[in-house]
């Protein structure tokens, strides 16, 4: 027997004992009657189908590549017990289950779905509801998790989780989600290269999407609506923020957007509406604010000190109690191009620019931000006085605080 012939002999026995990829089923009256029967049955690289139907299952442990998906939306109950699902191998895919009844603790973060140190994976078209957290990526990377529904019953802060939490992840996309009624709706936490986009966050206790030490991040298209704040981008550089809306964001330290120690990222094309204060800044460094609308908001941007380098243009202020509040005589950002409702100049040359440079600081503004009870005093005349003879003659607010080139025209 020679060599070409052992050889073919040996791939045949390679060939015949390999095992091809089965679907196992789960069902009342399947083979397998559990999830969790299906998960220690199945080997890498499988399909679990589960059918409609409740399971009560918690705990279950993902150690191994597999498919897991539902037929016509059934529903994992944990019965309150605690964890319900949890990935630690790469390559693993979930979608189409409603998952019910996440254990609370106040020691543990309980998860519908948790991903450990895994790759590869993919969470898509799930329902998650009764949660304490919804999905928790932990040390996680080059995963995606689309088109999922996350509600939970949040009302305080401190017995609830966040809806999508990701600590110490890279290249993730969240994209197309909805959630609603937890703590933080999207929250990141020494997470880089992350793409959120295309989600909605709404009616959240804390955060529609919370930053804390994360970098390189873009989040596009969202809509963050009626959250005790919008976002909180912290301690973080080089994120892009575009094409998003900030809409009734109230209360009395709510905000659409805040920036808290961020330095080298964009803020371009997105909708500041009927928040209490569109973007409130606090130490933001060589940030450009490019195209954005704030309309209606009590404070449209908020400076609160240590703000340098930064480029507002091609914004539109629009009907906003105060389109620019400053708490320091001191300027070293550059206004220009933008489009102020309350500017009142002329433009001779028709060239769409305004003649007369525009001071958007009001000294009520000013006075406000170090007497709060003042602002009963907002639509009086003398009020208008005051911030007159400041216009003319500034003392308070920065004198070089000027868009010198108004637009006689909102771009958006």
């Amino acid at each position: 027997m020679n060599h070409i012939t052992l050889l073919f002999l040996f791939l045949g026995v390679l060939w015949h004992g390999a095992r091809p990829p089965a679907v196992l089923e789960v069902c009342d009256s399947c083979t397998y009657k559990t999830v969790t029967d299906a998960i220690d049955s199945a080997q890498a690289y499988d399909t679990i189908l589960i059918k409609a139907g409740t399971y009560k299952e918690f705990d279950l442990k993902i150690r191994k590549p597999l498919t897991i998906l539902g037929q016509d939306l059934p529903t994992i109950d944990g019965q309150n017990q605690g964890e319900i699902l949890t990935i630690q191998s790469d390559e693993v895919t979930i979608g189409g289950i409603r998952i019910i009844n996440v254990g609370t603790s106040y020691t543990k973060d309980f998860a519908a779905i948790r991903v450990v140190k895994s790759k590869d994976f993919i969470i898509r078209d799930m329902v998650l509801e009764h949660l304490f957290f919804g999905i928790y990526l932990e040390k996680a990377t080059r995963g995606k998790v689309l088109n999922n529904i996350v509600k939970g019953d949040a009302e305080e802060e401190f017995n609830s989780g966040n809806g999508i939490q990701l600590w110490h992840c890279t290249f993730i996309e969240v994209i197309h989600n909805h959630i609603e009624k937890v703590r933080d709706g999207i929250y990141l936490e020494f997470s880089d290269n992350i793409n959120i986009t295309g989600n909605t966050s709404k009616n959240n206790v804390r955060y529609g999407l919370h930053f804390m030490f994360s970098n390189n991040d873009i989040y596009q298209g969202n809509s963050f609506v009626n959250n005790g704040a919008g976002v909180a981008v912290m301690f973080s550089k080089k994120i892009i923020m575009k094409r998003n809306v900030f809409k009734e964001n109230w209360g009395t330290a709510a905000f659409g957007l805040l920036l808290k120690e961020i330095n080298d990222s964009e803020i371009l094309d997105n909708h500041f509406l009927e928040n209490t204060i569109g973007i409130q800044v606090e130490g933001a460094n060589r940030v450009s604010y490019s195209n954005n609308l704030f309309r209606r908001n009590g404070w449209a941007v908020k400076v609160r000190g240590a703000c340098y380098g930064n480029t507002f243009s091609g914004n539109s202020f629009i009907n906003n109690s105060f389109d620019l509040s400053y708490n320091s005589n001191i300027n070293d950002n550059v206004f220009k191009r933008n489009y102020w409702s309350e500017y009142t100049g002329y433009d001779l040359d028709k060239n769409g620019i305004g003649d007369v440079p525009y001071r958007p600081v009001k000294l009520f503004s000013y006075i406000v931000n170090r007497t709060p009870e003042t602002i009963v005093l907002l639509r009086s005349f003398f009020m208008d006085l005051i911030d007159f003879s400041e216009k003319v003659s500034p003392a308070f607010t920065p004198d070089n605080l000027v868009d010198a080139y108004p637009l006689m025209k909102q771009k958006l």
